[in-house]
């Protein structure tokens, strides 16, 4: 008898790694959006960090521990950690927004005005 393994394996498994965590970043009203695709995750194991214009965005999701279960093909299992960055530039790190719905995260940037990214230097 075959072992259950060589009929439930699939070796394009690992392929579509690339395909988490996949967003769209536009600029509207001098405010920068990101919608990124983030399911199967909750509120909580999402964290966002911006320092100097960088914004890198990080969710985690420990493996459950199920002892009851003898799993023939598990498909459904996204544990680990997973991370993108994107630098914006010259923004206001102060206001930026963030809401989490449906394994959709959304994030607003406003960009600086130039009065505010633009400072005199006083020459000696």
């Amino acid at each position: 008898m075959l072992p259950s393994e060589i009929f439930f394996n699939n070796f394009l498994d690992n392929i579509d790694n690339d395909k988490k965590m996949q967003c769209d970043i536009y600029e509207k009203e001098d405010t920068i959006h990101i919608e990124m695709d983030i399911p199967g995750f909750k509120k909580e194991d999402i964290n966002i960090e911006i320092n100097k214009g960088n914004l890198v965005i990080s969710a985690e999701k420990k493996e459950e521990e199920s002892d009851d279960k003898k799993y023939l093909r598990r498909e459904r299992k996204f544990y680990g950690k997973y991370q993108r960055s994107f630098y914006l530039g010259d923004v206001d790190e102060n206001h930026v927004e963030a809401s989490f719905e449906n394994g959709i995260l959304k994030i607003s940037v406003p960009k600086k005005t130039e009065e505010e990214s633009k400072r005199m230097i006083e020459i000696k």
